[in-house]
């Protein structure tokens, strides 16, 4: 299915602009949220200040990087690690 892409009649207006900050906003919300719920399906408990780590970062490179990290971790902490970002 192709993604819905609006097209805007200048380049840089105020609504492309905001169109595309809310849309940023939320995939990386999702990516957060895609990292929370592998850790939760691996039984790793997580805490809340990792919680609201994770969910604060907006950084989608970084949070790509906690996601990838989360499937081989042992502990929620470990994503911070060196190297871990944000």
């Amino acid at each position: 299915m192709a993604a819905y892409t609006p097209l805007f009649p200048g380049s840089n207006t105020v609504m492309e602009e905001a169109w595309r900050e809310v849309h940023a906003d939320g995939e990386a919300k999702g990516e957060a949220k895609a990292v929370l719920r592998v850790l939760g399906a691996r039984g790793i408990e997580v805490s809340d200040s990792v919680r609201e780590r994770v969910m604060a970062c907006a950084d989608l490179e970084v949070l790509e990087s906690w996601l990838d990290r989360s499937v081989t971790v042992t502990s929620a902490e470990e994503l911070f690690a060196a190297g871990g970002g944000a």
